[in-house]
């Protein structure tokens, strides 16, 4: 007599993202690990959590000479592709490296560049935050110029801006601070 079997479908392979902020010294970056077959739609909030950014902004991937994001109901800008249904993997399309904007004002540019493969056991959660270095950028600080400026008159108490600056932000600052059990945490809330 034979009994039902039902094959499962192997668990895609993990691609390690090394994400980099252009043009900040020293370096902002992480380091995570996402399913292969992710879309770009959860790589988007994948990246948001890693970085440390709010999502309060658009956003647009630059994949093999292909343009993703959240295509504009009413026409205005340049013509994306959807990022809701294609996957990293098929985006890629064999190349290494892409290129992730987010917050068109500020121009927040990042370099994703696609490391090893991994087997979906690697890492305890997927997404996975593996490794990163250095606190992201508050919002709508005016892109890395701004940034720098921010990072000049909170480092001086005595600057004539310093106090407007904190009440601002809200709090001090530390560039060097980046606290990836916290990203973890907040990556648990995204199923893919």
């Amino acid at each position: 007599m034979a009994k039902n079997v039902r094959l499962l479908k192997p668990e895609p392979d993990l691609l390690l993202l090394h994400i980099e902020l252009k043009w900040i010294e020293p370096a902002i970056w992480r380091r995570v690990a996402v399913p292969e077959n992710i879309t770009l739609g959860k790589l988007h909030a994948v990246i948001q959590i890693a970085m440390g950014w709010h999502d309060d902004h658009l956003h647009e991937f630059e994949i093999a000479g292909e343009n993703y994001g959240i295509p504009d109901s009413d026409g205005w800008g340049p013509p994306v592709n959807s990022e809701t249904r294609k996957t990293l993997i098929k985006a890629l399309n064999g190349k290494r490296t892409f290129r992730y904007v987010y917050d068109f004002g500020d121009g927040w540019d990042h370099r994703i560049k696609v490391g090893k493969r991994l087997p979906d056991v690697a890492c305890p959660q997927v997404p996975y935050c593996v490794d990163g270095a250095n606190a992201c950028p508050p919002e709508d600080i005016g892109g890395w110029p701004g940034y720098a400026e921010f990072l000049e008159v909170m480092a001086d108490p005595n600057h004539p801006e310093h106090e407007d600056m904190l009440e601002w932000h809200g709090d001090n600052f530390d560039p060097t601070v980046f606290e990836c059990e916290r990203v973890n945490q907040r990556l648990k809330g995204i199923k893919v």
